[in-house]
């Protein structure tokens, strides 16, 4: 099994009433439980917008990303997979598609040396 990343992009909840919005965490929930129990699961988080950023050779520092950007990284799972063509199957299970979410996969590199 290899392992791949899922890259969890857009998604915004915060139309949603209060119940609504538990109902979503609710589906995340039994994911990540389907997940965990088929053994596929290896870890995630979710991620608050803000931060900062940092490029270029200068080492300039800002303040982003920012909550308005329907583009912002809200989460990640690493998952085990034998292919990516699996991977892609079981993200097609990801709660905020709805929500105009998406998802990018990523193949997580082995380094055999370290």
């Amino acid at each position: 099994m290899e392992k791949y990343m899922f890259i969890f992009i857009g998604g915004d909840a915060s139309h949603l009433s209060p119940e609504q919005q538990e109902a979503q965490m609710n589906k995340w929930f039994a994911w990540v439980q389907k997940l965990q129990q088929q053994g596929r699961y290896d870890s995630g988080e979710a991620l608050l917008p803000g931060g900062k950023t940092i490029k270029g050779v200068k080492k300039t520092v800002t303040d982003g990303p920012f909550a308005e950007s329907k583009e912002i990284v809200g989460g990640y799972f690493v998952v085990k997979a034998k292919d990516l063509a699996e991977a892609t199957e079981l993200a097609k299970e990801y709660p905020d598609f709805e929500l105009g979410g998406m998802v990018e996969i990523r193949t997580v590199v082995k380094f055999d040396n370290m």
